[in-house]
This record gives structure tokens, sequence and C-alpha cells, in this order.
């Protein structure tokens, strides 16, 4: 929150927004709020003003009571703007230096709500927030957008071009009798194939009364060459790279035609491979391996570009999707919040024993991890196209037990030291400066890794430091 008492602190960045607003409610404050409805969240301050040294000061704001109506008034209409996100509690008049002013907290929107535009068209009128200001999303960003708003049920939905001769029934059958020794007596056990497909959530009645395929059972169950009629960039990618580099040692492909092409077979061959050959591979690591490539297959968006790929290297596992976060990655960490992009997928793995329904999957992945005394897991996500990818760090089994670090490659060290960069201007830029103490807490890294880190920035224009009580204060350089 704030400190409006001290307003001259802060600066404008990602998630702060001033605007004088002395001619009334500028039309830009709709820009803003599609911005960061759509990208991270924000507050927008009305009746303040960016002077020459970049610091926020409030100016006399004639109405603001004026201001706040005509607010709630056009953000209602859904001509104007496609969606109210905020309640009562967001939109509050406030006094900083003896002045009122008009505070909007803009959460981040949900993934069903994006993407929020504005002026009736999501193409022209949707917005995302960058370091400058506010960009209008390319075309492809907004479908992506709509995709995820509708992913809610798009897994269940029923191919109805397609009949269940598209699945591999090899799988179904290997699929079943897994769920046989998950769930002994279960009262689908007997029933048969299309009937318990219909129950799985892998058939869907189509407007023709007959039963088709839905998205998710063509996903787990279907042959690749009909998948990619459906999804046409799926595609599972499955590598084990050497340190010399050159061709992998194996290498599995969903295009390859010498197998099903399914995320179901896909899933098993994967797992036992990035299983062997690990340091404290026992019961506690498996299972976190487990969870991480599962997290990666059922959240991945189908229609999004590049496909799943998984690369096993000596020291370092690497799973990538496309899609985006559908939650903040703090709360993912977290644990506890769940927003699956395909719910019938991962009901369908819980039926097999697994994936985790409370969201518990990637906080596990980092206790174990941290149990084990390796690199914490590393979490990634880049846009154009939208890609998440998650890193962990393994120790071999040839290795000694009392080695506890892992050896990183240079390409994938040169990754961990960017996002670490990125985590400390994030942090300056909500709390205007820190010491090397504050960022060293907040890496969870060594004081010399951050001093390393520090003096790159510096080096590169991105930060600056000064002097407070003989402590380096480091704070973001000013424009």
């Amino acid at each position: 929150m704030l400190d409006l008492k001290h307003l001259e602190k802060y600066k404008e960045n990602n998630r702060i927004e001033a605007k004088k607003a002395l001619g009334g409610l500028p039309q830009s404050i709709w820009e803003t709020y599609s911005a960061f409805a759509n990208t991270l969240g924000g507050i927008i301050l009305l009746g303040v003003e960016e002077l020459a040294d970049k610091s926020l000061h409030a100016v006399d704001l004639p109405e603001p009571t004026y201001l706040v109506e005509e607010f709630w008034q056009i953000i209602n209409d859904r001509r104007r703007v496609s969606m109210n996100i905020l309640t009562e509690k967001d939109v509050e008049i406030e006094s900083a230096d003896g002045r009122s002013i008009v505070v909007i907290k803009v959460p981040r929107a949900e993934s069903y709500d994006k993407p929020v535009y504005i002026d009736g068209n999501p193409f022209t009128g949707s917005y995302k927030r960058n370091g400058e200001g506010d960009d209008r999303c390319t075309p492809e960003e907004v479908q992506a957008m709509l995709r995820e708003a509708d992913s809610r049920s798009r897994d269940m939905q029923a191919a109805e071009d397609m009949d269940t001769e598209v699945f591999d029934y090899d799988s179904i059958e290997s699929y079943r009798e897994r769920m046989r020794l998950t769930h002994p007596g279960h009262e689908w056990e007997d029933l048969e194939d299309d009937d318990f497909l219909y129950k799985l959530g892998a058939v869907s009645r189509g407007r023709d009364g007959s039963r088709h395929p839905t998205s998710a059972g063509l996903l787990m169950f279907g042959k690749e060459y009909e998948t990619v009629r459906r999804f046409p960039d799926y595609f599972l990618d499955y590598r084990e790279e050497t340190d010399e580099g050159g061709e992998p040692a194996y290498r599995l492909v969903s295009s390859s035609g010498e197998w099903s092409g399914n995320i179901y077979d896909f899933y098993f061959t994967v797992y036992e491979r990035i299983a062997r050959d690990i340091r404290g591979g026992e019961k506690p690591v498996r299972h976190a391996l487990r969870e991480a490539l599962a997290n990666c297959i059922v959240n991945a968006d189908y229609n999004g570009r590049q496909g799943v790929v998984i690369i096993k290297r000596r020291d370092m596992i690497t799973f990538s999707n496309p899609g985006d976060f559908r939650i903040d990655i703090k709360a993912a960490r977290s644990g506890g919040v769940s927003d699956p992009r395909n719910t019938t997928l991962i009901k369908m793995f819980n039926l097999i024993g697994i994936g985790e329904r409370s969201g518990r999957g990637i906080p596990n992945i980092y206790d174990t991890w941290d149990r084990q005394g390796w690199e914490a897991p590393v979490i990634t996500v880049d846009h154009a196209p939208d890609r998440i990818t998650m890193s962990l760090s393994v120790i071999p089994d040839d290795k000694p037990d009392s080695e506890r670090k892992v050896r990183i490659s240079e390409s994938d060290r040169r990754k961990i030291a960017e996002l670490y960069k990125e985590t400390i201007i994030e942090y300056l830029t909500d709390h205007v400066s820190a010491d090397e103490r504050e960022l060293s807490e907040l890496l969870g890294a060594r004081s010399s890794r951050v001093r390393k880190l520090l003096a790159e920035l510096m080096s590169a224009g991105v930060v600056v430091c000064g002097k407070d009580d003989d402590r380096g204060i480091f704070r973001l350089k000013e424009k």
C-alpha cells in the first residue's frame, strides 16, 4: 500500500500511474485501466503530478467527488468499458500533502474476464502495461486472452466433426488398468469403453445427439495425426541433451508416427526417463518430478505455439509449455490458489493418482528441492508468444554425497541471473529503495551474488547507489 504521507518518494512505474485531472476525468485513464487489468494490476492516482525530478506530488483537485461519480458512471457503461472489475472500496478519496486525491486500485483481472477493453472493440481497445506506459495489445495477444476466457469449459467442448475412431484404444486400455490399480472397485470399472469415456469427459454429446471426442479426450487419448486436425500447433517434444551439445542422446516427438503421440503415453514415457539417475531419486523427488511434468502438460495452451518441450540435461530438467499463468506467480508458489486451464485433463490425471487438486503442486516442488539442498526451482514467463518454463536443477547420481550445489550450464546461469535482476527491478519499483541485505533476503542468495547482480545493473544504467548511514542504498535510475 502506498504511503500517501510521503507521496514524493514514489515514481511512476509498471504499477503506479499519476494524472493531474485538473480539467476533469482524463480520457487516458481508460487505457491505463485496461492495461493494469490485463497485466499485473496497479494504482491510478488522480490529482497527482510528476515533477521534473520524477517525484510525485498532489495538486489542488477542485472536485474529487465529481470525478469519482463520473468514473463510476463511465466504467459501468458497457459501450465504453467492457468490464467493471472494481468494488466500492477500490476507489477512494484520500489525503496527500494536505490535498484531496482520488486513489483507484485496479486489480489484475481474472483470466475469464480478459481482455478488459474500451470503446466496444477488444482488438483496438485492449491494452497492456510496460515499463513506460500503456501499449495497445496485438491481435495475437487479444486472441490469446479470449482463448483463456473460454478455457474453463474449453477442454470439454465436443469435436463434432470427429468420432471415437480418433482414439488410440491401447492408450485407453492402459489408462483403465492404471485406474483399476489406483481405485480398485470403482463404479466405472465394468463400463464399456464408450460409457467409460463419457463418464470420464473424454467424449460428450454434440448438437446431433451423438457422442464425439472432447478436446480433453482427443489430447489425452487421440492419435497424433487426428489431434493436429483440431490443434494445428500441437507438438510434444522430449530431449536428453549431453554436455557436449550436438544431437540429443534420446528424443521423443509426437509427430514421429512411431507411437500414439498423445499426452497420456508421452507422460509415462517421459516420467520414467527424467526420474532416472538423479540423486535423491526416491519418493519425494520422484513425486515432485511427476508433479512438474503433469503441471506442464495439463496447463499448456494447446492452441499456442511451439508446443510442450521437456529437456533433460545432466544437471537440469526444464519443463516448458505454451500459455501464460492464469494466477499471480507468487500465489502459485504460495499454494492454495488454483485456476487450471484444462480442468478435464486434470480430472483424468487425478483419477490415476497424478496431480494436486489444491494448488499445492508448485509449492511442493519448491519444498522438495529445498529439503534436498538444491538450487531453488526457477520459473520464467515469456511473452510474444506466451510461454512458461520451470527449470529444476538436479544432482546426477555420479556426484559425491558431500556435493550439494549443482553445476549449471552457462546459458542457464545467465537465465537465472536475468530473472534475479528482474526481481530486483520489480522490488525497487514498488519499494523505491533497498539495501544489499534486503535484496539478499528477497532473492535467497548470498551477498556476494547480490553485489555482482547490482554491479551489472549499475553498469547497465538501470540502478544507482547512494549512501545512507554508511549503507549502500540502491534505487532505480531516474529517467
